[in-house]
């Protein structure tokens, strides 16, 4: 039952953590900020928002709410690798078809990234 809960609380977080990533992400480069800062910058909007609701409420154990500096540190490793991920297939995509599908094909990504990042989530950052 456990993951089952985890699994729902993750996502819900996760539309949020995509919706405000997505909107940093569309608002800079629609300024005029290149693919690359602005993909980044969303991402690290989401993931202060993600590491906090996933640490106080998905992953919570019963109890215990606590996330501490080495939880984040092993969370900040795991987002720099995703992070990196992301950024080369935002880059792609924008070389490739333009700004406009890059903002279409940024929460596809995402999504990709949220499946392969919930196992990690799970038994790196927060058992």
């Amino acid at each position: 039952m456990t993951l089952a809960r985890q699994g729902g609380s993750y996502f819900l977080v996760g539309l949020v953590q995509l919706l405000l990533d997505w909107l940093v992400f569309v608002g800079t480069t629609a300024l005029g900020t290149p693919v690359v800062p602005a993909n980044i910058a969303g991402r690290m909007a989401g993931m202060l928002l993600g590491f906090w609701l996933n640490g106080r409420y998905t992953f919570a154990e019963a109890g215990t709410q606590k996330l501490g500096w080495k939880r984040f540190a092993r969370f900040f490793g795991l987002w720099l690798l995703l992070t990196v991920s992301s950024t080369l297939l935002m880059s792609l995509v924008d070389h490739a078809l333009g700004l406009q599908y890059t903002w279409l094909a940024k929460p596809l990504v995402e999504g990709g990234l949220a499946c392969v990042s919930f196992l990690l989530m799970r038994c790196v950052v927060y058992r």
